[in-house]
């Protein structure tokens, strides 16, 4: 686009210039003259550089600040439930699917899956950060609070203090674990143990290393950890772009 711009205004000065010109064969020589010299301008110029703009880095990001996760690690992996209809609502209430969080979320989850990474798994995110207004959609829906928070106090998803994860291989295979994401029931319950060991072990796993790294977990639902604090910040509402 800027080359055409440049070639228009140039051949514009030449025609004005070459019908000036009496002699007709002067003029087809003078035009292809400077037909070339034009060429020879337009190959030299350098088009304007659109600069990108370039991420903070985390530890410049007040913990406040909501940041997308994938821009400070490629070490996780996403099955984001409530951007498709694989959800115990049954439909899509995300336009798109984003992993968004306070940044003082993002660091404490970067530590902790660098532990799990010694383990030889990582953090498959299924929920992160949950416009309020997506809250409302959900208790639309489902206005059970024993499945869904009150719009009105809002969840520490709201907060951007809450993740549902699981754990997967370093290659994408996912851990047995004792349910489903958002299955209701006491099958999901921390405190039940009736399970196979492997499973015992895997929830385990999860659960004492997200709380080294300062998140709580919920009784009922062992994929939901809350950050430490998160339930004193302010619920939010924003919506990430849809690429």
């Amino acid at each position: 686009m800027f080359k055409n711009r440049v070639w228009a205004l140039l051949a514009m000065a030449i025609f004005v210039f070459t019908t000036g010109c009496k002699d007709e064969s002067k003029s087809i020589n003078t035009a292809a003259n400077a037909k070339q010299a034009v060429e020879t301008v337009i190959d030299s110029i350098i088009e304007p550089k659109v600069e990108q703009p370039v991420l903070k880095s985390l530890e410049d990001v007040a913990d406040s600040t909501f940041v997308r996760l994938s821009d400070y690690s490629d070490g996780f992996a996403y099955d984001l439930r409530y951007a498709t209809d694989n959800n115990f609502l049954k439909e899509q209430v995300y336009d798109c699917g984003e992993c968004y969080t306070r940044a003082k979320t993002v660091k404490a989850l970067l530590k902790a899956n660098e532990e799990f990474n010694k383990h030889g798994v990582k953090i498959k995110f299924y929920d992160c950060y949950r416009p309020n207004s997506v809250q409302y959609k959900m208790w639309k829906i489902v206005p059970n609070p024993q499945y869904v928070a009150n719009p009105v106090k809002g969840s520490i998803h709201n907060k951007g203090g809450a993740v549902d994860i699981t754990l997967v291989t370093l290659e994408g295979e996912e851990l047995n674990m004792p349910s489903d994401f958002d299955f209701f029931g006491k099958r999901a319950y921390h405190d039940n143990f009736d399970l196979p060991q492997d499973i015992l072990d895997n929830r385990k796993l999860l659960k004492e290393t997200m709380e080294k790294h300062g998140f709580w977990s919920t009784r009922t639902e062992w994929w939901h950890y809350n950050l430490q604090g998160a339930s004193h910040d302010p619920i939010a509402n924003f919506k990430w772009d849809c690429e």
